[in-house]
This record gives C-alpha cells, sequence and structure tokens, in this order.
C-alpha cells in the first residue's frame, strides 16, 4: 500500500539523530493537533537510534577514510527553478554520486538495518511527487538538505516543520549570516560525512549536489571544496513565486507541527527569495575564474542536450562524451512531460513587482 503523502502519520524526523532531534524541538510550540504526529514520530526515531553504534562502526570501517574529489559539482537556485531536471540529467554521468531519496530520510540507517528499511520506503512511496508529477523513488536523486536536517539541528529545512520560525532559520541557517561558528563548523563537518556516504551508497567519485540552501553557502563550500565547481539556475521569477508557493503550501501540509497561514508562507516566500538572490550577489566573487556558469531555465528547457555540453565545456567538466547517450536517453523520456501550468494574477504580478524588481531588472524578465 503506498504512502499518501497529504496524510502522513509521522514527519521525516523519524529519521533524525536523537540528539540532533532533541534540539530541533527544544523550546519550540508544538500545536495541539499535531502532538500525536510528534510524539509518534519521536518514538520512531528513538527507536531508529538504538542502531546509532553499528552505524558508526560501519561508517568508520567502510567509508571515514575514502578520498573526496576536490571539484565536486554544486546545482545552486531557487526552490522551482529547475534545479531538479537538471539534477537528474547530470546523474545520468556515472562519474557522479549524489544523495538519493532514502538517504535523505534515513541517513543515520545507511549501513546497519538498510536492506530492510530500504525494502519498506520502495514499497509504501508514492511513485510521483504529488507536488509536480515528477518521478519519485528511493534511489533517485534528491536534494541532500533533507539529510542534513536529520545529522544535524542547524539546517533550514526545519522550517517544513516550525514554519513559524521560518525567519529565524533563514537568517542563521540559509544565509550563514547570523550563525554561530560553532553551529557552522559543525555543519560542514556533517556534511563531508554525508558526501562520502553519498558516493560509497552510489558508487560515483565525484560528488553532484542540489541544494537550493547551498546558494546561500558558497563560502562554507568553497572551505570544504576550494576546487568546486558551480551551475545558478535563475527562473522567470512571475513563475518562481506561483511554483513555490504551491510547493511550500503543499510540503508543509503534512508534515508541520505547528500552523501558519497562507498570507504568512507567502510573507516568508517574498523575504527568503530575497535572502538567497542577496547571499549569492554578495558570495558568488569568491568562486575561482571558470569555476561557474550562470544559466536561465527557460534556455536550458529549450535545449537540454546543446546546453549540458555547454555546461560541460565552459566548466572544464570530462566526461560528456561517454554520457552523452544516457543524457539523451533521459531527455528524450521527458518529451511530451506535462508541467504545471501557471497564469499570473494581477496579484502575483503586484508582489514580485514590488518585492522581486532587482531580479526582474538583472535578469530581463518582463512580462
Amino acid at each position: 500500500m503506498r504512502l499518501n503523502f497529504s496524510t502522513l502519520p509521522t514527519n521525516p524526523l523519524v529519521g533524525a539523530r536523537w540528539g540532533a532531534f532533541r534540539k530541533v524541538v527544544r523550546d519550540k510550540k508544538i500545536d495541539k493537533k499535531y502532538r500525536g504526529k510528534y510524539l509518534l514520530t519521536a518514538f520512531v526515531c528513538a527507536l531508529l537510534n538504538t542502531g546509532r553504534l553499528f552505524e558508526e562502526l560501519a561508517y568508520r570501517l567502510r567509508v571515514r577514510k575514502m578520498p573526496l574529489d576536490d571539484a565536486p559539482l554544486f546545482i545552486l537556485g531557487h526552490w522551482r527553478s529547475g534545479t531538479t531536471f537538471v539534477h537528474n540529467i547530470f546523474c545520468k554521468d556515472k562519474q557522479f554520486g549524489y544523495t538519493t531519496t532514502y538517504q535523505t530520510v534515513f541517513p543515520n540507517v545507511m549501513f546497519f538495518g538498510r536492506r530492510l528499511f530500504h525494502m519498506l520506503v520502495s514499497a509504501v512511496m508514492p511513485e510521483r511527487r504529488p507536488t509536480d508529477n515528477m518521478e519519485l523513488g528511493p534511489d533517485l536523486p534528491q536534494e541532500e538538505e533533507f539529510a542534513m536536517s536529520n545529522l544535524v539541528p542547524y539546517s533550514f529545512y526545519h522550517f517544513w516543520y516550525f514554519p513559524r520560525h521560518t525567519r529565524e532559520y533563514s537568517d542563521k541557517y540559509l544565509t550563514f549570516r547570523n550563525c554561530p561558528e560553532h553551529e557552522r563548523e559543525i555543519y560542514k563537518k556533517e556534511f563531508v560525512r554525508m558526501v562520502k556516504t553519498s558516493l560509497h551508497n552510489t558508487g560515483g567519485k565525484r560528488y553532484l549536489s542540489k541544494n537550493p540552501p547551498h546558494t546561500g553557502h558558497i563560502r562554507e563550500i568553497l572551505e570544504m571544496f576550494p576546487n568546486a565547481r558551480f551551475i545558478y539556475l535563475v527562473r522567470n521569477p512571475y513563475t518562481v513565486f506561483e511554483s513555490t508557493r504551491s510547493f511550500f503550501t503543499n510540503v508543509i501540509e503534512p508534515l508541520k507541527l505547528q500552523d501558519i497561514t497562507p498570507q504568512e508562507i507567502e510573507d516568508n516566500i517574498i523575504s527568503t527569495y530575497t535572502d538567497l538572490y542577496t547571499r549569492y550577489e554578495e558570495q558568488k566573487s569568491l568562486i575561482p575564474e571558470g569555476h561557474l556558469i550562470e544559466v536561465r531555465f527557460e534556455d536550458f528547457e529549450a535545449d537540454p542536450l546543446g546546453m549540458t555540453e555547454r555546461i560541460y565545456r565552459e566548466l572544464s567538466l570530462d566526461g560528456f562524451d561517454s554520457a552523452r547517450p544516457a543524457i539523451e536517453a533521459y531527455i528524450g523520456g521527458k518529451k511530451g512531460y506535462r508541467k504545471n501550468a501557471y497564469q499570473y494574477e494581477e496579484r502575483t504580478r503586484r508582489i514580485v513587482e514590488e518585492n522581486w524588481g532587482y531580479a526582474l531588472e538583472q535578469w530581463g524578465y518582463h512580462l
């Protein structure tokens, strides 16, 4: 029986480390009608942590000392900017390893008990992502911030559970602007561990990241991987606003432990977009020349194979010729895929133009 995403009995914190779980929920108000979901989530989380010592031992024996390629590829951009499509295309290149959907939910059950939990997830996971009809499966690539939110208590993605704290999470963990140094260092340490586990799990040699919050983490990424490469995607802000509002509303609903109004969600989207845009613009000059390419998603979507080849060339990535058949097959399989259609209301136009006019101007998006 496949799970219905809209009526999940728990939320993804079931896969968190117990210490991280306790810190995430500490001092947070849990609304009365979600206490049952919270208690069940806490119970399953505690149960899964009983194998923590075996998991740690397996990591140290199998993964900890493995070498890392110093030039991982990071796909940046605000949510709903086409990052998933680009991520899926580059994942067809076998040199890349990535974080799977299973790992994002159970990053602490990657060795001890993994086979059993993988079977369970495979049996109950929906085949399509309910927010946009993209394919979904435990071994398919996923954005790694979901995994990080279960490894450390210092992740922006805890806003899914406590949406009334979105501004606080953005200021500290989306941009690291007001994040204590020791928390930032813990995040970096656990990120490297997560990358190594991802490569071990998928068999890749070079890590491929798709993670919108990393758009505000350029300094931290370069501290970990000075030779990293970056793809920055932009998309029509009117579309981004409409799509993000739908996406956030639909995802927050089954995961939240406290209520939030539609207006509050909109306000958070408006401010978070600005936070991410500003932080990226502040830090992109840190990236060495030739290690960053900025792409309009509309251009990529119009010619995905040609744009993919261009990205390989401009970022000095090898392997395109050998990966081309798999990339072409994936793109060919997407022909006829029906995306969500957006017809911009006058209110949407006004909100975007009043709040994100800087992006409209910089990238030349006009209705």
